[in-house]
């Protein structure tokens, strides 16, 4: 139809209409977790965390994009500590540890979380440390836009953190940025590594209760070049994260909020051969640990004002 009113205008000849891309669904892809948070956290530079007596902004931290861990400890009481983050951008969530026993152990507890758009307070649980306990909060920078009232938006926490109204002090700002995984060589030999060295971590539906950040990897076989074709990447059933397809960031993905189901994967990133794919799940994994990759767009997750 435009080109037909151009051509009132412009007797220039006009372009053929490129056909459709192929697209192509390669099925399901089994996901095996290979790096807890905590593991992630010996993968961090010891010259890119800063220490500072309160908590400074992703920005401050020279951080434009991705998560900043934020760690501090506290004396718990045995009636609990309630936490106040009064300004946080975007969404935080809040893990403790007992800091002689289940730091070294890889073990973290998901309290709670607190969102920019639902602030509101976290309850910490009783004492249960023999020491103090260990803070984690782990902060997401869900993006920005680059104009109007949000051109200059921080990200990261913005404000004193209370515990029962008093000021804590003493952070430790851990960057972890995920570009695309390639311009971190050492997560990614640390992710190919692993997978090798253990093949795969058996879960339980424990593990998905617990809510602890982890890092899933899988993959998936194409036989020839001319089988490489457009894909989406379905994320139904999964919780909350960030996608890689051969170490390539390709997005984030959260199907309770919708209204995107899938993350486009374009061919040019796919390669003859075994193709890897990695995930880095905030919340809660996909009951069977599956993906699937499919060959169409799927708009219908989240409530029903923000599907498509």
């Amino acid at each position: 139809a435009i080109q037909k009113v151009i051509k009132k205008y412009n007797a220039a000849p006009h372009s053929i209409i490129p056909s459709n891309k192929q697209r192509k669904a390669y099925g399901s892809i089994k996901m095996h977790m290979t790096t807890s948070l905590v593991d992630l956290l010996s993968m961090v530079d010891p010259a890119d965390v800063i220490s500072s007596p309160n908590p400074i902004s992703m920005e401050s931290a020279g951080q434009m994009f991705g998560f900043l861990l934020y760690e501090s400890s506290y004396v718990a009481k045995e009636s609990g500590n309630i936490l106040r983050i009064p300004k946080v951008h975007d969404r935080a969530q809040v893990f403790i540890s007992c800091i002689s026993q289940d730091v070294n152990a890889g073990m973290l507890r998901y309290v709670g979380a607190i969102e920019r758009w639902n602030n509101q307070p976290v309850s910490l649980p009783t004492n249960e440390c023999t020491s103090n306990t260990s803070l984690f909060i782990l902060v997401e920078n869900m993006g920005r836009v680059n104009y109007g009232t949000y051109l200059f938006d921080e990200k990261g926490i913005l404000s004193s953190v209370y515990l029962d109204d008093q000021v804590l002090h003493g952070w430790k700002m851990i960057p972890i940025p995920f570009h695309n995984l390639n311009q971190k060589p050492n997560l990614s030999f640390e992710m190919q590594h692993t997978k090798k060295r253990s093949g795969k971590l058996e879960l339980t539906n424990d593990h998905v209760s617990k809510k602890e950040p982890a890092l899933f990897a899988g993959e998936f076989s194409i036989n020839s070049v001319e089988e490489i074709k457009d894909t989406y990447l379905s994320f139904s059933g999964w919780g909350k994260g960030v996608a890689f397809v051969n170490n390539f960031n390709i997005g984030r993905y959260w199907p309770s909020v919708g209204p995107q189901c899938n993350l486009y994967v374009p061919a040019p990133l796919l390669k003859p051969g075994q193709n890897s794919v990695v995930i880095f799940e905030l919340d809660s994994p996909h009951i069977d640990f599956l993906l699937e990759a499919v060959d169409q767009e799927d708009f219908t997750c989240g409530s029903k004002h923000n599907q498509l």
